[in-house]
C-alpha cells in the first residue's frame, strides 16, 4: 500500500473486485445515501420556508455540521486503524446516522434542526474511515480505482433516489413526514453493511491497539504531497444544499416556489447521475492511466459548473449543464482521492489516513459552506460561486506543484 507508485495504478484485469463484500458495501452507501440524501434535498425549504431561516443559517448549519464532522472523522480514522473496532463503528455509525437524521422531521425550531444535523453529520464522521479501511481491506491494490469508483457511484446513486422520493414523498405526507420515513433506508445500510462486514474474513486476534490519530506516517511521500491539492478542492467543494438553493433563486422568477424547488431537486438528481457515472469512468481511468490525472479532471469539472452558476441565468438548460459538471466533478474527484489514500497509505496507518482524508474533506466543506453562505447575505449568490470556482483553479495549480516534486 506505501509504494508511492501507487498514484499510477496498474491495471490487473484477471483480479477479482466485484465480490460479495464490496457489492455489500456499496450497498450500505446506496441505502445510506438514500436516507440522508431526503432530508438534505428538504433541508433548504424546511429551514427558510417552514421555520423562516435565512440563507445564512442554511450556510452556517451545513458547515457546522460537516466541520464537527470532520473532528469526528479523526476520531474515526484512529479507531478505524484497528481491524476489529472498525466493524463496531461501521455498524453503530450507519445507525445512529440514520436515526438522528431522520428526526430532523420532528424540530420546531432552527437550532433544533440544526442540532440534529450536526449530530447526524458527527456519527456519519465517525463511521465514515471505518466503511473505507473495510473496503480497502477487501480487495487488491490493482482494483482499488474500480472498487472505491463503484463505492462512489453507488453512494451517488443513492443521491440520484433521494430528491426524487422527496419529491415523492412531500407530495403524499408532506415535509415533516417526508424526512421522518428517511430512516427506514437509513436503517437498511445498517443491514448492509454487517452483510458486507461478515464476507470479509475475520482478522486474527492481536494486541489491542491504543486509539492514536498518526498524522505523520501518512503525510509521507506522495501522498503528503497530495493532500496540497485535496485541501485546496476541498476549501471550495461546498454542501450540495447551496447548489439546490442556488438553482431555486434562479428558476422562481416566473414559477411558483413549489414548482421552482421540484424542478431544483430534479436538477439535483442529474447532478448525482453525472457523478455515479464519472465515479464508473474515474475508477477504470484511475486504475490504468493514475488518480492524479482523476483527481485533476474533477477539479477543472468543478471549476467550469460553479463558474457557471456564478452567471444570473434563468435557463433551466444551462442550469442542468452547470449541474452536470459539478457531478463529473464530484465523482472523479471523490473517487481519486480515496483509491490514492488506500494505494498509498502503510497498512498499518490506513484508518488514519482515510480519517485524515474525510477531516480534511469536512474542515474544507466547513469553509466552503460558511464563507459561500456568507458571501450569498452579504454580496450576491453569484459572488459566492465565483469563491468556490477560485478554489478549484487553486487546487489545479498545486496538483501541478505535486506532480512537479513526483518527477523531481
Amino acid at each position: 500500500m506505501s509504494d508511492e507508485n501507487a498514484l499510477q495504478l496498474s491495471p490487473r484485469e484477471e483480479e477479482r473486485w466485484f465480490t460479495r463484500s464490496v457489492a455489500a458495501i456499496g450497498g450500505a452507501s446506496f441505502f445510506a445515501d438514500l436516507g440522508y440524501e431526503i432530508p438534505t434535498s428538504l433541508l433548504p425549504s424546511f429551514l427558510t420556508t417552514t421555520l423562516g431561516a435565512p440563507a445564512a443559517a442554511l450556510g452556517l448549519i451545513e458547515g457546522f455540521a460537516d466541520g464537527l464532522g470532520g473532528v469526528s472523522r479523526l476520531v474515526g480514522g484512529a479507531i478505524a486503524d484497528d481491524p476489529a473496532r472498525r466493524r463496531k463503528t461501521a455498524v453503530g455509525g450507519y445507525t445512529v446516522t440514520a436515526v438522528l437524521t431522520a428526526a430532523i422531521g420532528a424540530a420546531s425550531a432552527v437550532w433544533q434542526a440544526g442540532a440534529l444535523r450536526i449530530a447526524g453529520w458527527i456519527a456519519r464522521g465517525l463511521r465514515a474511515p471505518s466503511r473505507s479501511a473495510l473496503l480497502a481491506e477487501a480487495v487488491s491494490e490493482g482494483t482499488y480505482g474500480r472498487a472505491f469508483g463503484y463505492e462512489r457511484a453507488m453512494d451517488n446513486l443513492g443521491a440520484i433516489g433521494g430528491p426524487l422520493l422527496a419529491i415523492g414523498l412531500v407530495a403524499w405526507v408532506g415535509i415533516r413526514t417526508a424526512i421522518l420515513v428517511s430512516v427506514v433506508p437509513g436503517l437498511l445500510a445498517a443491514l448492509a453493511i454487517v452483510i458486507g462486514i461478515r464476507a470479509i474474513p475475520r482478522p486474527q486476534r492481536g494486541e489491542r491497539r491504543a486509539l492514536r490519530l498518526q498524522v505523520r506516517p501518512v503525510l509521507r511521500g506522495g501522498l503528503g504531497r497530495l493532500f496540497l491539492a485535496i485541501s485546496a478542492f476541498e476549501i471550495g467543494n461546498a454542501a450540495a444544499t447551496l447548489l439546490i438553493l442556488r438553482a431555486t433563486g434562479l428558476l422562481q422568477p416566473g414559477r411558483s416556489h413549489t414548482t421552482a424547488v421540484d424542478l431544483a431537486l430534479g436538477l439535483y438528481a442529474g447532478y448525482n447521475l453525472a457523478a455515479v457515472v464519472a465515479s464508473f469512468i474515474g475508477g477504470r481511468l484511475g486504475d490504468r492511466r493514475g488518480m492524479m490525472l482523476v483527481f485533476g479532471l474533477g477539479a477543472a469539472a468543478f471549476a467550469v459548473g460553479y463558474a457557471g452558476l456564478a452567471l444570473s441565468s434563468s435557463s433551466i438548460v444551462l442550469i442542468a449543464v452547470f449541474f452536470a459538471f459539478a457531478g463529473i466533478g464530484i465523482g472523479f474527484a471523490e473517487t481519486a482521492e480515496s483509491a490514492a489514500v488506500a494505494g498509498l497509505a502503510p497498512s498499518e496507518v490506513v484508518g488514519s489516513a482515510f480519517g485524515l482524508l474525510a477531516a480534511v474533506q469536512s474542515f474544507g466543506n466547513f469553509a466552503a459552506s460558511a464563507v459561500a453562505g456568507g458571501l450569498w447575505t452579504l454580496v450576491s449568490p453569484s459572488a459566492a460561486f465565483a469563491y468556490l470556482a477560485f478554489w478549484m483553479l487553486v487546487s489545479l495549480a498545486a496538483l501541478t506543484l505535486v506532480r512537479s516534486g513526483d518527477r523531481a
